[in-house]
């Protein structure tokens, strides 16, 4: 069980961690501060440069602390909530991710999540700073909250409503 949540932790921690790296730098294929800034544009997001920036670093700590296996529950958490409003954003899509739908976040939202309640395994840092395990109501309060704070902050950095965007499919006017 351990080799396989290390597995499942190191490799879904560095993918949220490039995808951050793509919001905000020219590394693995990124556009740039820049080009992350127009994506939320784009997308319907107010708040520009420091939407991008706060997505971006959001999703490389929280990736970086699940590989490390590192305060795992929190990790979770805002991974959970930045792949949140992912899914917001790619759910007029459908769910399939041929069709530019919400399959590939929803997925790494739910395996943060169950990061949060089994715990990093032994070969995290939570191990050696003998955090693990972590109690129940921790998990559970982070399965929680990382997706309802991304809810939030599409709610309240959105130019249109989720509603509006899921009933019409159309993107608010820039």
């Amino acid at each position: 069980m351990d080799t396989g949540l290390f597995i499942l932790r190191i490799v879904t921690g560095l993918l949220i961690t490039g995808h951050g790296v793509q919001k905000v730098t020219f590394r693995l294929g990124g556009a740039g501060l820049a080009g992350g800034t127009e994506e939320f544009r784009r997308d319907g997001f107010r708040g520009g440069r420091l939407t991008a920036l706060a997505a971006g670093a959001g999703q490389i700590g929280s990736g970086l602390f699940l590989a490390a296996g590192l305060l795992t529950p929190l990790a979770a958490m805002a991974a959970a909530g930045v792949m949140t409003v992912a899914v917001t954003v790619k759910w007029r899509h459908g769910l399939w991710v041929q069709n530019d739908g919400y399959e590939y976040p929803l997925l790494l939202v739910v395996v943060a999540g169950a990061l949060a309640f089994t715990g990093p395994g032994s070969a995290a840092a939570d191990q050696v700073l003998g955090l693990d395990p972590w109690p129940v109501w921790v998990s559970a309060a982070a399965f929680v909250i990382g997706p309802v704070s991304g809810l939030l902050v599409r709610v309240l950095l959105h130019r249109g409503t989720v509603a509006e965007g899921a009933a019409t499919g159309a993107r608010p006017a820039a």
